[in-house]
């Protein structure tokens, strides 16, 4: 077979504020590759499909030397993240050619990986692939894992979610209000509070034209908190929550770009005896992963939980998805379409 394009996102430059596409993400659709001749070197070719777009990937912007839980992207190739794709090629016992896969794929058309990095997923559902790299993937994992690690769910009590129209707040919101919660949620949308009404959410909000303040010493006291953003609305939250409140620390994405704020209201972690849960998914994943995925693919089909999607399609689209992630402007669990399968 003749080389094909093999089309791909740079990591370019490293960014002081927002990215910029073009300049920090540069697309590149110079490269081919062969599909019968690339060396897999015991691995797998992967033609990919969707790819995943999330906010902590801001962090992966940074220096080579920059230390962190997570290595930076490799400046002058391939971004990286979570990613579907069908296999199309393999030289690996446990992997198969037509298998469709899920794991941290290069941003390109096609993606060489070892068998360990990926999973195989299943067939015969009726759910779009496109969801196994959000409800289905890190974000609903993150969601999932850390609400029943962290918190300590009773009927009756509050819960206040930040980016409650989110990938990730919006599972956060159901999954509590499966358990029996009141939910307070904020977004920075009209359209978001509406999204967040129709599931469930008993008090909506948009932070951006609301008094955040006001609605939570009416509707609280907050007895969990689910932090996705830090700043001034991890402090509000502090100071409107109840006793022994519990906060769930996943994001501070108010900051990712600007730099993140201090905590001006430390006293109410000792004054109010709050407990203060900070995760990383990846560490947490394995005890609660087959019950995951046994309920959340299930709850999709059903209808149970209710997601959005942003699907762009093409690469090429791929940095103006990354920045309207960071700026809040996305409307649903941002996805690039790579390819048809």
């Amino acid at each position: 077979m003749s080389p094909v394009r093999n089309a791909k996102t740079i990591f370019a430059e490293v960014p002081e504020d927002f990215p910029v596409p073009g300049k920090h993400i540069v697309y590149d659709d110079k490269d081919t590759i062969d599909l019968d001749t690339a060396v897999l070197n015991g691995g797998v070719l992967v033609k990919v499909l969707y790819l995943s777009i999330d906010p902590y990937m801001r962090g992966r912007m940074a220096a080579p030397s920059k230390k962190s839980y997570i290595p930076p992207f490799p400046l002058g190739a391939p971004m990286n993240g979570h990613g579907v794709g069908v296999v199309v090629r393999s030289e690996a016992q446990t992997i198969k050619a037509g298998d469709h896969v899920y794991g941290y794929l290069t941003h390109e058309e096609y993606s060489i990986q070892s068998a360990g990095n990926l999973r195989v997923l299943p067939s015969g559902h009726h759910i779009s692939w496109s969801h196994f790299v959000g409800a289905v993937g890190m974000a609903g994992m993150t969601a999932y894992a850390a609400w029943k690690e962290f918190a300590d769910a009773k009927a009756g009590e509050t819960v206040f979610v930040s980016t409650g129209a989110g990938a990730v707040g919006s599972l956060v919101a159901q999954l509590a209000k499966m358990d029996g919660y009141k939910v307070i949620a904020s977004a920075g949308s009209d359209e978001k509070v509406e999204f967040m009404k129709e599931i469930g959410v008993d008090v909506p909000f948009n932070y951006k034209t609301a008094d955040m303040r006001a609605i939570l010493e009416k509707e609280g006291p907050i007895n969990v908190y689910w932090d996705n953003v830090g700043g001034e609305t991890l402090e509000a939250a502090m100071d409107f929550a109840d006793v022994g409140c519990r906060i769930i620390s996943c994001g501070a994405i108010s900051g990712y770009n600007t730099g993140i704020k201090p905590v001006r209201n430390w006293n109410n972690v000792f004054v109010k005896s709050l407990h203060i849960h900070g995760f990383i998914v990846s560490r947490i994943q394995g005890k609660y992963e087959d019950g995951f995925y046994k309920e959340v693919p299930a709850w999709l089909e059903s209808g149970k939980i209710k997601i959005r999607e942003q699907i762009v399609d093409g690469l090429d689209k791929l940095g103006d998805l990354f920045v309207a992630v960071q700026k809040g402007t996305n409307t649903g669990k941002a996805v690039v379409k790579v390819a048809d399968e």
